[in-house]
């Protein structure tokens, strides 16, 4: 097989994923790589070989299913409001802010594929949202909601997001946190809004359903 690129992976992406409902948000369609695929048990030396990074974009992930459910069964959290949806994925809970009537969405993920993965799913939606494919820990572009599903599995990450959710949370953005007990979550200053036994896939989570809580990040979590 070619070498992929973001650019030439719409065609892969496709061939690889079936467009599916994740479990918990059925309102929702996303091309992900079901039980039929073995996207995700390929080795990384074969995935690297044809040049892609480990597909988390294939993937609905339980935080982001239980954030995605909270922002639709709760959509004046982003009504009208300015929102990313940092380490987006496959664009799942940015498609949620948008059916719940956000005004903007712009979808953050490092992985360069995310912006061909993300946009088949907005199409397969109907909707649009923009692309952010930099690093944006750290920035402030005056967000009124950030959205973060599943984002503290790592520790020097985790060590990176603290401060930055602090001074967006102290200045007055809404941080809302998707996640089914990482290993790196702040133990405290967070409250939760929601809990969620949320289908997942076996081959990723070694279970087929993950408790899943959303939490808010307040202001006096510690840096």
């Amino acid at each position: 097989m070619k070498r992929l690129t973001p650019k030439s992976a719409k065609k892969f992406i496709l061939d690889n994923t079936a467009l599916l409902a994740p479990p918990h948000v059925p309102e929702v369609l996303l091309n992900l790589a079901d039980e039929a695929h073995d996207l995700w048990l390929r080795t990384e030396e074969e995935l690297a070989e044809i040049g892609l990074p480990p597909p988390f974009w294939a993937f609905a992930w339980a935080g982001g299913q239980g954030l995605a459910r909270y922002v639709l069964d709760h959509p004046a959290t982003v009504r009208g409001k300015r929102v990313l949806d940092f380490a987006s994925g496959s664009g799942l809970v940015a498609i949620a802010a948008l059916k719940a009537g956000a005004r903007q969405v712009i979808a953050a993920d490092i992985d360069p594929f995310c912006e061909t993965a993300i946009a088949i799913n907005l199409e397969a939606n109907g909707l649009e949202a923009k692309f952010l494919g930099v690093d944006c820990v750290g920035a402030d572009d005056d967000w009124d909601v950030v959205l973060a599903g599943d984002v503290f599995y790592d520790k020097a990450f985790a060590d990176r997001l603290t401060p930055w959710f602090a001074s967006l949370a102290a200045r007055g953005a809404d941080i809302l946190i998707g996640d089914p007990g990482r290993a790196y979550l702040p133990r405290t200053g967070l409250q939760s809004l929601a809990v969620y036994q949320v289908p997942v896939t076996r081959v990723l989570e070694d279970a087929e359903v993950k408790r899943t809580t959303v939490w808010r990040w307040g202001s006096a979590v510690p840096a």
